[in-house]
């Protein structure tokens, strides 16, 4: 699940993605609204979290540019302010739902989970390659009738090379879509979290469908390999 989370306040906006992350969920931060928007615009979201008071472009004001774009992806509001007006105001943009800070971390994933399902782009329940099968609600992969456990990094890693089964993908692509646009750690991660899911989901049964394509990426088999 790919997150967009604008808000101004650094420090809490760092301590919201890394509980995000250690969900598994892939989390972009912006800290004002013209940036916020930026992202929006160039990249795909399950769902975007705006803080209400920011500078440059309030959160209202994003939510209505994406809509009045065409953009459906769900939006959640965060906001220290708890009046009924500003949450009327707030869903007439085109918002979906609405959190009060401080808010619970549980309350929140459990939140975008559910925004995530009920879904603005529409996204296949079901992720598969030949009989290589990823449910992305119930956090659930199996080959063949043998269920395989995934840490929620390398199930995220699978979800974005099942998304482009058959595609020939970068590993900045991955980077991108699994760790995040600010990512400065090793890109050579990628290569460990693809060598992870090679003994997970192909290796135990006989199978090949991640391939290496020197110089380029890497490639999931459309057919499972």
């Amino acid at each position: 699940m790919r997150i967009l989370l604008v808000d101004d306040e650094v420090r809490l906006a760092d301590g919201v993605r890394r509980g995000l992350e250690a969900e598994g969920m892939v989390v972009d931060v912006a800290h004002d609204g013209l940036r916020g928007l930026a992202l929006a615009e160039d990249h795909d979201y399950d769902v975007i979290v705006l803080d209400v008071m920011m500078p440059g472009m309030n959160g209202y004001r994003v939510c209505r540019e994406l809509r009045a774009h065409g953009d459906a992806t769900p939006v959640l509001f965060l906001t220290a302010k708890d009046g009924e007006w500003d949450e009327v105001e707030g869903l007439d943009t085109g918002g979906d739902d609405w959190m009060t800070k401080p808010f619970s971390s549980a309350v929140l994933v459990a939140r975008l989970r559910a925004l995530a399902r009920r879904g603005g782009r529409e996204r296949p329940a079901l992720l598969e390659a030949g009989d290589l099968r990823l449910d992305p609600a119930a956090r659930r992969v199996v080959r063949g009738d043998t269920e395989i456990t995934l840490t929620a990094r390398e199930m995220s890693v699978l979800d974005f090379l099942l998304r482009r089964r058959g595609e020939v993908v970068t590993k900045r692509e991955v980077i991108a879509n699994v760790w995040g646009e600010d990512f400065e750690g090793d890109p050579n991660i990628v290569e460990v979290y693809i060598g992870h899911l090679r003994r997970k989901i192909d290796r135990p049964f006989g199978r090949a469908a991640l391939e290496t394509v020197r110089g380029t990426g890497y490639r999931l088999s459309a057919t499972g390999g």
